[in-house]
């Protein structure tokens, strides 16, 4: 594949193959890009509603309708002025060989990161944040982990490839560290006596406020290298309805952007956005509430120390 370049293109619908038009490449280790995007088409961890495989080209397409405003408010300057971005498209693996898929999201997002360039990867279900993690660590060491979701994902009676249990088996490989992690917006049962992460519930998120939580996940880290994971059922299903395990009593779109633009200067190494299902869309709710969202995280990239 050749490089095509599209970003003068800033038509809300035209040519929309990477994400804010980025330039789409094959090569996702050449280039001066500071940020690569990577889509990861992958639901066999599901266990609830299937369809998150169609998740990075519902991203990018809802993508198209935050194009024309060339410093996204509330931010005041332009994102292309300050950062570099190429999209590599989405990986390839044998369809239904979840070892397979494992290993080679390993390899190719630590190819990425060795590269030079930080990595956000649109998924596909949330499983996908272990191998993430895996290639991560092996470039940064042990990292915080700063993690939106309506549930911790820290089951242990799920299989090795499930979308639930990634963040029970991921500290037990030493990837995160619990004691410097966080997670927001979680309204599902937990063993809370045996939980080493610091939990701001949905409840609390909504009883703190926003600049509150910020502050709370900015002590929580404590100057480590982070990798933040978005689960956009972490948004109540009012915001976000096409996901596959969706759970009232959620965050708002406006709410987690606030709590986002709050952790400006934490050096996030690396970043998800999960479980996005269009077929449980209605109008692009969900995938432009999830292309928002990246797009403030690509602000943050340009506020790293």
């Amino acid at each position: 594949m050749t490089d095509i370049d599209i970003q003068d293109d800033v038509s809300l619908y035209a040519n929309l193959f990477g994400f804010l038009g980025a330039p789409l490449s094959s090569d996702a280790t050449g280039g001066e890009a500071d940020v690569a995007i990577l889509g990861v088409p992958y639901d066999l961890g599901t266990t609830g509603r299937a369809g998150t495989r169609s998740g990075p080209s519902a991203i990018r397409q809802a993508s198209g309708n935050l194009r024309w405003e060339e410093a996204r408010w509330p931010w005041r300057y332009a994102l292309a002025d300050h950062l570099k971005m190429m999209d590599c498209g989405d990986l390839v693996f044998p369809p239904g060989d979840s070892a397979a898929f494992t290993q080679a999201l390993y390899d190719r997002a630590l190819d990425i990161i060795r590269s030079g360039k930080a990595l956000m990867s649109f998924g596909g279900d949330h499983f996908i944040s272990l191998p993430l993690l895996r290639a991560h660590h092996a470039v940064h060491g042990e990292l915080a982990l700063i993690h939106f979701d309506a549930h911790t994902d820290t089951y242990q009676n799920g299989g090795e490839f499930d979308h639930g249990t990634m963040f029970y088996r991921a500290p037990r490989e030493g990837l995160i560290d619990p004691a410097v992690s966080a997670q927001i917006g979680i309204r599902t049962e937990y063993d809370a006596d045996q939980h080493e992460f610091l939990v701001l519930d949905a409840d609390e998120v909504h009883h703190l406020g926003c600049e509150a939580v910020s502050d709370r996940v900015r002590e929580r880290v404590a100057g480590r290298k982070a990798y933040l994971t978005f689960d956009i059922d972490c948004l109540d299903p009012a915001f976000a309805p096409g996901t596959g395990t969706p759970v009232a009593g959620g965050l708002s779109s406006n709410t987690v952007l606030q709590i986002l633009r709050g952790l400006k200067g934490i050096d996030i190494v690396g970043m998800d956005i999960v479980e996005v299902a269009p077929s449980y869309d209605h109008a692009e709710v969900t995938a432009l509430a999830a292309a928002t969202l990246a797009t403030e995280l690509l602000y943050l990239q340009v506020e790293r120390p």
